[in-house]
């Protein structure tokens, strides 16, 4: 995966190690062996009530000044305008607020209710590292630090210098915002995390956690407090 920083593997994170996981866990194969960074029925209309356009998505997705690390303007030029946020027709029986990931056509809904979602555009796990179930929101943190996991910095040296956790800036793979997944009690290893690279939007590129534009996230983030289910869909 491409990130900010160029590390690989850099989502495979973090400084938890997790509890095990009961029946029906998310699955985590190959997430701890990867070498590239990175349920229920639910009906999609796919009907785009609300899109931007190019003029909108540059003020959308422009500069934010006012963060502790000022936040620059997207390339939104390298972005396929299908994944500029929007609000879409969504039939589902998840309750307003809910997160849905729908890795297989890189997208993340939020359940507005009366058949409405916000979508968001979304890079996702590259093959052999997709995973799909229930989790929530079991923490988040703005500007969070990072911490390459033991079995990272084995198959990456170079990841050593952050053994003791990257700080927050624009060059941390995290970014501004990060969502935590946890299931029963743990953490998961997956995250839903903000990008400044337009590029891998629309991609599998990751070791299985779930990027946003960082203004995208940033909106996510405001409206998601800690217990909100997430469901993440079979690719």
């Amino acid at each position: 995966m491409i990130v900010d920083n160029g590390i690989v593997d850099a989502l495979e994170m973090d400084e938890v190690t997790p509890s095990r996981l009961t029946a029906g866990a998310l699955s985590r194969r190959s997430f701890l062996v990867g070498s590239a960074i990175g349920l229920g029925a639910l009906a999609l209309s796919g009907c785009a009530t609300g899109g931007m356009s190019l003029a909108e998505a540059e003020k959308a997705y422009g500069p934010v000044p006012d963060e502790r690390f000022p936040i620059p303007a997207v390339a939104v030029s390298k972005i396929d305008p299908k994944f500029y946020r929007r609000t879409v027709r969504y039939d589902t029986k998840e309750v307003a607020g809910t997160i849905i990931v729908d890795p297989s056509h890189h997208y993340v809904y939020r359940i507005e209710g009366e058949g409405n979602a916000t979508r968001y555009g979304a890079s996702v796990g590259r093959a052999g590292f997709l995973w799909s179930g229930d989790a929530y929101i079991g923490r988040k943190a703005e500007w969070p630090v990072w911490t390459p996991p033991r079995e990272m910095i084995l198959r990456q040296p170079e990841a050593a210098k952050y053994a003791g956790g990257m700080p927050p800036g624009l060059d941390n793979p995290l970014g501004a915002r990060t969502l935590y997944l946890y299931q029963n009690g743990a953490y998961t290893l997956y995250t839903l995390y903000s990008t400044r690279v337009a590029e891998t939007i629309g991609k599998g590129i990751s070791s299985g956690c779930i990027g946003l534009l960082t203004q995208d996230m940033i909106d996510l983030y405001s409206r998601t407090p800690v217990n909100t289910k997430v469901v993440v869909l079979r690719a």
